[in-house]
């Protein structure tokens, strides 16, 4: 492991700021802990980097505006209470703002694989989905797949986002991750949680048939369908060296999250999103998460961007706690 860290980023990390209540660990919130400078080699218990990109979601014709979405996940993040302190890096963000998507993608790449080399679990604030690609290039050229382990991924979406269109977009992401890893020797292993039908055309479904994609649709995510969806899950967790948890908060209903391009009619709830990312931080493995979707200029008193900062601090708390029992 390398003396310093470097990440590659466009826009250098900002202090957090939020509310104090007093010095000492029974206080600690989000924004006691993260630094904001880069050198130290790691690992962190917690690795941030932000994708500020509307390109994927305007190819896509969808509603602009989640460029913005990582100042406000920051914002209400940072705040959170810690159940016990731990350690954790914000390396600033990726900003894709003269429409070049590629090369973005492959920035967010490159600071994924530094930060996930380092030792520590990686959180991307994105952005439109378009970031679950970016995501996967820094996964793909990590040590530990480099080293022949399995890729998992989860994409917690009422979307298959496996449109083949002409040019990447938010809707293309996980075909553009299928034909990579066939161009490698290898087939994708990728699941998808809260799939809606009415928002998949029949050519999805038949795209995800023949790449072999295993899903859950919204209407069997339901409280009373908990242990359908902890086997679902923990097949995902079994099926992989390195996990890909891709959440685009389209996945749970409007009233939670009314800030997002496409908000649910049915979606998934609360109690069942947070019990499957707390399951997968549980497993202690090397974890990348990306949030995608949030949409600031949509939001209604911050509820989605609330909604995706408590996942985050779900899956990393949880996540630290497993780690520091093992």
């Amino acid at each position: 492991m390398s003396a310093t860290l470097s990440v590659p980023v466009d826009a250098p990390a900002e202090r957090w700021h939020g509310r104090d209540d007093g010095p000492g660990d029974a206080h600690l919130r989000w924004h006691h802990v993260v630094r904001t400078a880069c050198g130290e080699p790691g690992p962190w218990d917690a690795a941030f980097v932000g994708f500020r990109s509307d390109e994927g979601v305007r190819r896509n014709k969808g509603r602009q505006g989640a460029a913005n979405g990582p100042r406000e996940l920051r914002a209400a993040l940072a705040s959170m209470a810690l159940p016990a302190p731990l350690t954790a890096l914000d390396a600033g963000d990726v900003e894709v703002a003269d429409g070049d998507l590629e090369s973005g993608h492959r920035r967010l790449g490159e600071a994924v694989t530094a930060l996930l080399d380092s030792g520590s679990p990686v959180i991307v604030l994105g952005g439109g989905h378009e970031v679950a690609y970016g995501t996967y290039l820094g996964l793909r050229d990590c040590g530990v797949l480099r080293s022949g382990g399995r890729l998992a991924v989860l994409n917690l979406d009422a979307h298959f986002d496996l449109r083949d269109d002409v040019r990447p977009s938010s809707g293309t992401p996980f075909l553009q991750m299928a034909r990579s890893e066939e161009e490698h020797g290898r087939r994708l292993n990728y699941q998808v949680l809260g799939v809606s039908q009415p928002s998949n055309t029949e050519h999805l479904f038949r795209t995800a048939d023949a790449l072999g994609v295993r899903y859950l649709p919204d209407t069997e995510c339901g409280l009373l369908d908990v242990a359908r969806v902890d086997a679902f899950t923990d097949a995902f967790v079994d099926g992989g060296d390195v996990l890909h948890l891709s959440i685009d908060l389209d996945v749970l209903p409007a009233a939670v999250a009314p800030g997002v391009s496409a908000p649910a009619a049915h979606g998934v709830q609360m109690e069942i999103v947070e019990r499957v990312c707390a399951r997968i931080a549980a497993s202690g493995k090397p974890l990348v998460v990306d949030v995608a979707e949030l949409n600031p200029d949509l939001d209604v008193d911050h509820r989605t961007a609330r909604a995706g900062a408590r996942l985050v601090h779900r899956i990393l708390t949880t996540r630290h706690a497993a780690v520091r029992k093992a």
